[in-house]
């Protein structure tokens, strides 16, 4: 089950984080499996503003969570983070579908996020549910500083891409983008 985390779950989301961090390790990152998780402070600004979700799974513990920001006025995921344990059950699916549904509410066009081009459950994850790459000279400002910012920190040590998903075609109806593959979005 989606909902909001509760404010005592936030730990939960911690450990999730470190735990879905640990496969990173085995492909030669072990930089981004040593990286701590957001700060209870940070995730408290999320859970403040409405921008955190998780999958409570049996007994109501949190499995898996999402963040959002809104970058250049639209949804942004953050952090999407599944527990191995509840991996490859759709979760993260989900978790997305939640991020694009409020950005239907919310009127927009397109859903974004930021993530490493040549690890198998980012990139080629994403584009099995619908996004595709965002050439720098279709990200707004915003998005170009996030990608920078990223830079900056060193995590362009391995590629990384910014994608959308787009929510309308041309004739303004939703859900197109799960109806045929992925393409660049500009």
């Amino acid at each position: 089950m989606i909902r909001p985390p509760l404010r005592t779950e936030l730990p939960r989301l911690a450990e999730i984080e470190r735990a879905a961090g640990e496969q990173f390790r085995d492909i030669g990152m072990p930089e981004i499996a040593e990286d701590e998780p957001p700060t209870p402070a940070r995730l408290q600004a999320y859970l403040d503003r409405d921008a955190a979700r998780v999958w409570a799974g049996p007994g109501e513990v949190p499995v898996a969570y999402l963040l959002m920001d809104v970058v250049d006025g639209r949804i942004h995921v953050e952090q999407v983070s599944v527990h191995p344990v509840a991996a490859r059950r759709g979760l993260g699916r989900a978790l997305i579908d939640a991020a694009v549904d409020r950005a239907r509410a919310r009127g927009e066009d397109r859903v974004t996020l930021t993530t490493f081009a040549e690890v198998p459950w980012n990139m080629p994850y994403y584009q099995r549910l619908g996004f595709a790459v965002l050439p720098v000279g279709g990200q707004g400002p915003e998005l170009r500083r996030l990608r920078a910012h990223e830079a900056g920190t060193g995590l362009d040590r391995w590629p990384r891409v910014a994608m959308a998903r787009r929510l309308r075609d041309v004739a303004g109806q939703p859900g197109a983008a799960r109806r045929r593959p992925a393409r660049p979005v500009s």
